[in-house]
């Protein structure tokens, strides 16, 4: 009898004496170029996760590669082309740079906490991160999703990169997640202090929409709470900001195929609205942390489009939160928060060995 073998685990340096923490700031990733053969690389990858496509594999498998990788990349490949910058996509560039700021701010609070970044999909991964935090020797890990709102299509599957990439590791690091910070007051003075900031600008428009990613109603009837925590992200915004209900506008972005996704939709609102005689509106993302394709191309190019074409005069967006300094703040107040308990600073080298030697000292007289 045959028996299958295991795959071989990764190992790592022996394990030291000096505990190290460090925070994994993970995104969803982006293409490595605005090309077509980097969008098939990419949107295979994405599109395949059976968390952000919940139909079955084999009938998914066709359609994905006989008709999708076919048909879009060089059309997503258009729209990326379209926001590209010399630091290449701005999700990875804005990623980067959270990371490395909320690095500084670790720092600059005295703790020895060692900040990365992955992205979901693309590079660099999830694997690849936590492979070369533990040949550092780090031994405790948080994961730290930049999605705000919990959901099944995004926050699950970045745990999920996790456990696989644990199901090959034999000594595995302390782990800790973050599910969700939707409702967490720093997170909604963030992004309030955003919008006062952009009217001070700009001036304000008659409305504010809030526009929120999209997922299939099904995920809703699932059990999926991202819905609930967009609406309460939206409410605890327009409280933070003094506007009342007939003042703001939530609505969803970013619809794919023909099911039905949580509405309103925000292309089709925006519209509406126009005609209904609304001529200046402010737009902000809640729910990405980071400019990406989704807000830079769909919402300040192709939805500014369709409103002004609707008889809209003034379309503002408001931009993420990127890295500006209340949310770098916020952030690492909330990663503090999951952190209580761990050790934080480096331990002190003489007072190591000095505890060591009082042990061994011990052990002799015993």
């Amino acid at each position: 009898m045959a028996f299958q073998q295991e795959p071989p685990f990764q190992h790592g340096p022996p394990s030291g004496p000096a505990a190290r923490t460090a925070i994994l700031y993970c995104n969803l990733g982006t293409p490595s170029a605005p090309t077509a053969p980097a969008l098939r690389t990419y949107l295979a990858e994405f599109l395949g996760d059976s968390r952000v496509v919940e139909i079955p594999k084999p009938i998914w498998w066709l359609i994905l590669h006989g008709i999708i990788l076919r048909v879009r990349p060089a059309k997503s490949a258009a729209k990326y082309a379209s926001i590209w910058t010399e630091q290449g996509s701005p999700l990875k560039a804005f990623t980067e740079l959270q990371a490395q700021s909320l690095d500084a701010a670790m720092q600059q609070r005295g703790h020895s906490v060692s900040v990365r970044y992955a992205m979901r999909y693309g590079q660099p991964s999830v694997a690849a991160q936590l492979s070369a935090l533990k040949a550092e020797g780090v031994q405790r890990v948080l994961i730290v999703p930049a999605y705000p709102q919990y959901s099944g299509t995004t926050t699950a599957s970045v745990f999920d990169a996790v456990y696989r990439w644990g199901l090959k590791t034999r000594l595995i690091p302390e782990m800790r997640f973050v599910n969700r910070y939707h409702d967490d007051p720093r997170y909604i003075q963030a992004l309030a202090q955003t919008v006062r900031e952009h009217w001070a600008k700009n001036g304000q428009a008659e409305q504010l929409v809030m526009s929120f990613h999209g997922v299939p109603e099904r995920t809703l009837q699932l059990g999926d709470p991202y819905h609930c925590e967009c609406m309460k992200t939206g409410r605890l915004l327009a409280e933070a900001l003094g506007l009342s209900k007939d003042q703001y506008k939530l609505t969803f972005q970013s619809r794919f195929g023909k099911a039905k996704w949580l509405e309103p939709y925000t292309e089709p609102t925006l519209v509406a609205m126009a005609g209904q005689g609304v001529k200046k509106v402010d737009v902000i993302c809640p729910g990405f942390t980071s400019d990406c394709l989704e807000t830079l191309e769909e919402i300040q190019q192709e939805a500014q489009e369709a409103f002004i074409h609707a008889g809209g005069e003034s379309f503002s967006y408001v931009p993420c939160l990127n890295n500006h300094p209340v949310w770098i703040e916020a952030l690492a107040a909330i990663s503090l928060d999951h952190m209580q308990g761990w050790q934080l600073t480096a331990p002190d080298p003489k007072a190591l060995a000095e505890s060591r030697a009082r042990a061994l000292a011990h052990g002799a007289k015993a």
